[in-house]
């Protein structure tokens, strides 16, 4: 898959499918547009593109600090596996967001990308103020000389997916169906940071994360059974995430302590994968009372890992 920033720097060579979208976390709806997006370009020997925007369009239009199931260099990292040609990252800008319709289906699509198809969710809008729908886009197409494929909603449970129930799962603390809407653990990506060293103390050592993007989305406080890939090998741990109420924290604060783990990670890169909420954050009355706390939430994460293999095996 070839990255480019700023769709002006893209020159086609050939006809090329394409889907259009902020895609924000990816989830199961978006797969499915992506898998299309793949099968039908091999198929007609076709160039498939993704064009996608950053920063988000809400942040810009609404000055929304909305906050990102992914980052952007996430979202690069999970599309590296499904398979596409072309990722295109475009800044968004108030410029931008004022092409009328038929500006960014004329100029951009057809003359930009010489498209012959493009894919699309069932919801899908574009234009200045969004104005035009699926009607309207294959209405162009007839005029161009395009081929439109329409994705119907994704259902679980007679829900459609939407990265906004996504985001709204996370924060609550409902790590299991956010995960089922993503078709894969929700990750928090940073780099291990020096921290107060309280968690050697109690005998549970921690790996402080600090993750650069404010925009990132956090899950609600409280403690949580993930995994992580380090030096290619799957590690359990448990993670709290919070202001530390025990120990009168200010600021919140992501710190992991692994189960089978002894390595130094000061400065590592980790991705974190959250399974699964244990519970939430609580004030202790002493620092012995907090370490009887971690005990029990590291047989209870045990005890799920165990359900987990039973599961699976």
């Amino acid at each position: 898959m070839k990255i480019i920033h700023n769709l002006e720097n893209y020159i086609a060579e050939k006809s090329s499918i394409i889907t259009i979208g902020t895609f924000d976390g990816l989830h199961i709806g978006h797969q499915k547009i992506i898998s299309d997006l793949v099968s039908i370009s091999k198929k007609e020997k076709l160039v498939s593109i993704l064009l996608t925007f950053f920063p988000h369009p809400r942040m810009v239009l609404q000055d929304s600090n909305i906050e990102m199931i992914d980052t952007i260099d996430e979202k690069q990292g999970f599309l590296k596996n499904l398979g596409v040609d072309f990722l295109i990252i475009h800044p968004f800008s108030n410029d931008f967001s004022r092409l009328s319709p038929i500006d960014f289906i004329r100029d951009v699509l057809v003359n930009k990308f010489k498209i012959s198809k493009i894919i699309v969710g069932y919801d899908h809008r574009f234009g200045r103020n969004r104005e035009a729908n699926i009607f309207d886009l294959k209405n162009f197409g007839e005029a161009y000389n395009f081929s439109v494929n329409v994705i119907p909603a994704q259902e679980i449970k007679s829900n459609s997916v939407s990265s906004t129930k996504i985001r709204s799962a996370i924060v609550k603390g409902d790590i299991k169906t956010a995960n089922k809407y993503l078709g894969r653990e929700f990750k928090l990506i940073g780099k291990v940071v020096k921290g107060n060293s309280i968690g050697r103390k109690l005998g549970f050592p921690t790996a402080n994360l600090k993750i650069d993007e404010e925009y990132k989305i956090r899950p609600s406080k409280g403690v949580y059974l993930i995994q992580c890939i380090i030096d290619s090998k799957l590690f359990f741990g448990m993670m709290n995430y919070g202001k530390r109420p025990t120990l009168e924290g200010k600021e919140n604060t992501i710190e992991i302590h692994f189960f089978s783990l002894n390595k130094d990670l000061y400065g590592l890169k980790l991705g974190i994968e959250i399974l699964e909420k244990i519970r939430f954050e609580k004030k202790f009355d002493s620092l012995e009372s907090l370490k009887k706390q971690l005990i029990l939430d590291q047989k209870q994460c045990q005890k799920l890992l165990m359900l987990k293999q039973k599961i699976n095996f």
